[in-house]
């Protein structure tokens, strides 16, 4: 069974003050996929601490998949792509995208979203926002890729695509 973790990035949520709604739909949501949620914090929003707890998470439990919850607006204390970004590997710009595309159907605020999707070695982590609707629109936009994803980072060497062959042209 593959591993999570659900990274909930508030100030007022880390001391406390706000319940975190968000957190609880991604937990749903990913057990729901088949994902057992292996941990789960609420820390503020400081990059540094973001950044090491990602690199925590990815490096020393080796969880298959990060999902983050806030700070991907244009508040000053909207950090959470910059830490993401300082410490993948990879960028998955398509799922960026498709969570972007799927919120603009709800909202024209989803253009302003700064969500990063990307790998780091063999974990992938996704940056939603921190609204309970953002989280269901855009988790639920990436859902059917992700075993997929998962499996690719995971090492999987089988072909992508369904019936796929290997198409060497002559020279």
């Amino acid at each position: 069974m593959k591993r999570a973790g659900i990274l909930t990035l508030s100030d007022k949520g880390a001391a406390g003050e706000r319940e975190d709604l968000s957190g609880r739909i991604i937990r749903e949501m990913l057990t729901e996929s088949g994902l057992h949620i292996a941990v789960y914090e609420i820390i503020p929003d400081e990059k540094e601490l973001i950044e090491n707890t990602l690199t925590t998470w990815c490096d020393d439990l080796a969880l298959d998949l990060v999902v983050t919850t806030g700070g991907t607006g244009l508040s000053p204390r909207d950090v959470t792509p910059e830490a993401t970004l300082s410490i993948i590997h990879k960028r998955l710009p398509g799922m960026e995208e498709v969570m972007r595309t799927e919120s603009l159907k709800k909202t024209p605020h989803a253009m302003i979203s700064r969500a990063v999707v990307g790998a780091r070695n063999a974990t992938l982590i996704i940056n939603l926002p921190g609204s309970p609707s953002g989280v269901r629109e855009c988790l639920g936009s990436v859902i059917p890729a992700l075993n997929h994803a998962l499996d690719k980072l995971s090492g999987d060497m089988s072909e992508c695509a369904p019936g796929a062959q290997d198409t060497k042209r002559p020279h």
